[in-house]
């Protein structure tokens, strides 16, 4: 469910091509080593790494949001809902890295 919800808010959040493709790939490459954590469910590398990158992902996208986020005169509806679910997924990064953080220990981490 965590791999789901951050995949449809970055999809959303990369829509109005506002945000730079680095945010893009740094989101997406996250998810992808989800997948892996959860395809390999003993791998406690894995679980790391994702962790590792959620939190990583916590300081990019505030950087990409905040350099990014347009003027007032330059915001349409597309581009508010855009950033709006960038934010939403920025928001929602801290209860999946606890969630996460409890998977990592469920599978022998200290």
């Amino acid at each position: 469910a965590i791999i789901l919800v951050h995949w449809l808010l970055t999809v959303w959040g990369c829509m109005n091509y506002m945000l730079p493709l680095s945010y893009a790939w740094g989101n997406f490459s996250v998810l992808a080593v989800g997948i892996w954590a959860i395809v390999q469910r003993d791998s406690l590398d894995a679980i790391t790494m994702f962790l590792t990158g959620l939190l990583l992902t916590v300081l990019t996208d505030i950087i990409h949001i905040s350099i990014f986020y347009p003027s007032h005169d330059f915001l349409s509806d597309v581009k508010r809902f855009s950033i709006g679910m960038a934010i939403f997924s920025l928001l929602l990064k801290p209860v999946s890295c606890y969630l996460v953080y409890q998977m990592y220990r469920e599978r022998g981490g200290e």
